[in-house]
This record gives C-alpha cells, structure tokens and sequence, in this order.
C-alpha cells in the first residue's frame, strides 16, 4: 500500500460511499469518508481498519465553504495529499410543481449542486499544485432529463453535470481527471428497499436478481475510471441494469 495517497468521499452515506470507500481501501488507499455526522460510518471504519486497511471518517457541512476548505486542508496534512475526490451528496426530492416551495428548490440545489462547486474547487486547488489527481462525481437520471415530480432536483444535478462538464475542459490539460458518472437506474440499497416496499409492497427477498445497480458495480465503475490512461480518458459514463428502460 506504500506510496498511495488520500482518497477523499463527501457525501458519503451507507450505500455508495461505503462501496466506494471498501473498493479504495482494499485497493490501497487512505480512505476519508465524509458526511454530516462522521459517526454514521463508525461501523464501516471499525470493520476496514480491523481488516488492517486505511480508513478515516470526518463532519462536514458541505454546503458551508469554510467547513469544506478546513476538511480539505486537515485531510491533507494529517491524512495525505488527496489523489482522488468523489462528490456523492444529493437530495432526491419529488414534489408536484406547485407543492416545490422556494425553501426546498433552494435546498436541493445548494445540497446537490452548490456543495460539488465547493468541492470541485478545493479538491482542483491541491491537485492542480501536484500536476495530476482524480475528481469524481455522481449524477442520476435527473442530470440527463428533467421527470415528472423532479424540477428541483433535476436542476440542481443539471447544474452539477455543468459544473462537472466546465471543470474537465478546464482541469483535464492541467492533467486532472474529472469524471461524471449518471446512474441511471434504482440502486440496490436498504433505503430504495424501504422505498419499494412502501410503494408497491414489494420485499427485498422478491425484487429480481441485477435489476437495481449494486453499490459495489458503482464503485468498480469509478476504480475504473480513476485508473484510465490519459490517452483514454472518459468524462461522463452512464450505468444501468439490462432490464431498465431508457
């Protein structure tokens, strides 16, 4: 594991920033996941650290510049230099149109959109310094096509898909890498679970086999992307199960 640096996870919840951070750690890195309350992933820090690997947990308000600006610079001096950065944090709202009140469309957008900006921005301060580095970034359906329901969210992962678009052309002659990668698709996880369960009774034991994206083809989607030579580089990359429609 020796000469590895610091992979950095925001937003990083119980699905895909765990899958993305046991896929890191296993592969060699420092892992730092970060999210509103760093106790929420205790567990997932006490099971890969018991398994003698590098993991890291921290609080952070994305939202709020000053808390993102000091994550950075703690993770950097006591952790190491960031190699890789994954913006994951997002509000999934759905709302009928004249139910969407200017608190949630705000909220939504400063959450999903706004907080990967401040982010983005930091994470390219230090890589841009050392010549390279990895940015990566989540996106859902609601980055490609604006559904019914979905006009908060919707604009505020467009606007995380143009932020993502402007910092590659920018960032990728500099040698950073800047992926964003749309799931389009249900991921396989306790909360669409209890999703599915409340609205069509469904139980978990009956929803068929590869029909929501396991967290864990996520995180080989993004290992991946990390690992492309410079002569190959993708910036969007689009995931789904072979049954879903689109």
């Amino acid at each position: 594991m020796a000469g590895k640096g610091a992979v950095l996870l925001v937003g990083a919840g119980d699905a895909i920033g765990s899958a993305v951070a046991r896929r890191f750690a296993k592969g060699g890195y420092k892992v730092c996941i970060a999210r509103r309350e760093a106790a929420k992933s205790q567990a997932l820090v006490d099971e890969l650290t018991a398994e003698g690997l590098s993991m890291h947990a921290f609080s952070v308000d994305a939202r709020q510049e000053a808390e993102v600006q000091a994550l950075f610079a703690k993770v950097e001096k006591e952790i190491g230099p960031i190699e890789v950065c994954l913006f994951n944090a997002g509000s999934n709202v759905n709302k009928p149109l004249i139910e969407t009140t200017e608190k949630l469309f705000f909220k939504a957008w400063e959450l999903a959109c706004f907080a990967g900006f401040l982010v983005g921005r930091e994470a390219a301060k230090y890589m841009t310094a050392r010549g390279h580095g990895t940015i990566l970034f989540t996106g859902a359906t609601a980055s490609m096509r604006g559904g019914k329901g979905f006009a908060a969210f919707a604009a505020a992962k467009f606007g995380l898909r143009a932020v993502a678009q402007a910092m590659a052309r920018e960032l990728g002659p500099k040698n950073i890498h800047v992926v964003h990668l749309v799931i389009d698709a249900a991921v396989d996880s306790e909360a669409i679970h209890q999703r599915m369960k409340a609205a069509k009774g469904i139980d978990a034991k009956d929803i068929p086999a590869d029909s929501l994206t396991k967290t864990s083809s996520i995180a080989d989607a993004y290992w991946f992307a990390h690992h492309q030579h410079k002569d190959g580089w993708t910036f969007e990359l689009d995931l789904r199960p072979s049954v879903e429609t689109w």
